[in-house]
């Protein structure tokens, strides 16, 4: 009996020597993933492909065929296949991957070096999460100013607190994760806690608008709502914990 898949499909793609089209490689993986033998006709001169693609009347490569059947590109076929076209509106997809590697950072080292789960597991998680998403920020300040001060009460009265946020997150994140100067970390932590808090409290729940949330930086699209007022408040409680401890 021939082990020959019965499905064949034909695959025209960019291979050059400084550039191989990675939607190509997507295609090509998608339809050997289908059980498709594919005939990997690879298209290696940018004269050749817009030959290609005046011969065959189309925009852009890869394109595919199935049975002689031309399907189209690689969001085509993935459309043929029945997966979901990839949408660019609104989700909580990045946030909620930061908030879940630092938890799990946080329950790592809590049972690499504390041999369990405590209170020490929520401190990492809170500093770990400000971290990250501070990072995200830093990544384009520019941008994330432009759509802080679009919401927070501080930020819209005085510019230079929009560009400073992200540091001042990071440094009390990096503090508050090894119990570091807490004098410094505590009233950061605080105060911009207390004002984020405020500014989406104010715009979602009094003024009821739907805008972007800049906690993810400026290339996310978060919705501000409750999970940028969690994070916040989220700030606060861990200051007056950290304050608490101190204190004790």
């Amino acid at each position: 009996m021939s082990n020959k898949p019965a499905k064949t499909a034909q695959l025209h793609r960019m291979v050059m020597d400084h550039h191989t089209c990675p939607y190509g490689i997507k295609a090509k993986y998608l339809l050997e993933s289908r059980g498709f033998a594919v005939e990997d006709h690879h298209l290696t001169s940018r004269a050749e492909t817009d030959a290609f693609k005046t011969e065959h009347d189309v925009q852009t490569t890869p394109q595919i065929l199935i049975d002689g059947k031309r399907i189209g590109g690689y969001d085509a076929l993935r459309e043929h296949f029945g997966i979901a076209k990839k949408t660019n509106g609104k989700s909580y997809r990045p946030v909620i991957a930061v908030f879940a590697v630092a938890l799990a950072l946080s329950v790592s080292l809590s049972l690499g070096l504390l041999g369990s789960v405590g209170v020490r597991t929520i401190e990492w998680f809170v500093a770990f999460s400000m971290g990250m998403l501070a990072m995200l920020k830093l990544q384009d300040v520019e941008q994330f100013s432009s759509m802080f001060v679009g919401y927070d009460l501080l930020g819209k009265r005085l510019v230079p607190y929009a560009y400073a946020y992200p540091y001042l997150e990071a440094l009390a994140a990096v503090l508050m994760a090894g119990r570091v100067l807490p004098w410094l970390s505590i009233p950061i932590a605080f105060i911009i806690g207390s004002i984020g808090a405020i500014s989406v409290f104010y715009a979602v729940y009094i003024q009821k608008r739907d805008i972007k949330c800049a906690c993810v930086g400026g290339s996310g699209d978060v919705p501000l709502g409750f999970i940028s007022l969690s994070e916040n408040l989220a700030m606060v409680g861990m200051a007056f914990w950290m304050l608490i401890s101190l204190m004790g």
